[in-house]
């Protein structure tokens, strides 16, 4: 009945849209789905935190909150994000175990949130054993460049969103 008022002859014909921020780091392009995304500010001075891995750049003070920021350049490719006047901290929430958690994860440059048709994303390319694809939740042509669409939960090891949650409280 209900598809009779939606006007829907065949489930399949409903197409699905999912938002996705883009951005860039180290020269590629990447969408985070904007579903956990909290908020997105201009980079900041840090208060470095000791004896943490080189990835957690500190944190900051996010109206009261003690926030991480995490260089997921220099996680992902070993480059880290080199601050100019366009980088920006994306704070995003990310559920560890449960409890969530925000941190921040800094950009060279955010660009625009864009729609998404479901039907256009491709799954994670496969390199073989050796190479760990989980943090890529696809691929998606838009406007004949393609974008790595990240699923920011699987980029971390257990032991590190421990290091991490262990910052924020």
């Amino acid at each position: 009945m209900q598809e009779e008022m939606l006007n829907i002859k065949n489930i399949d014909d409903l197409i699905l849209i999912q938002q996705y921020l883009t951005f860039q780091m180290n020269g590629t392009s990447y969408g985070l789905e904007i579903i956990n995304i909290k908020e997105i500010i201009k980079f900041r001075d840090l208060t470095e935190v000791p004896t943490t891995p080189d990835f957690i750049l500190g944190v900051i003070n996010l109206r009261g909150r003690v926030v991480p920021v995490i260089d997921l350049g220099l996680h992902f490719v070993g480059k880290p994000v080199i601050p100019t006047k366009r980088t920006s901290i994306i704070i995003y929430e990310i559920k560890v175990s449960d409890c969530d958690l925000e941190i921040g994860i800094t950009v060279d440059i955010v660009n625009e949130v864009i729609d998404i048709n479901t039907n256009d994303i491709e799954p994670s390319p496969f390199f073989g054993n050796k190479i760990n694809t989980k943090f890529i939740s696809g691929m998606a042509k838009v406007a004949g460049i393609f974008l790595i669409l990240l699923n920011i939960e699987n980029v971390f090891s257990a032991d590190e969103m421990s290091i991490v949650g262990s910052i924020e409280n």
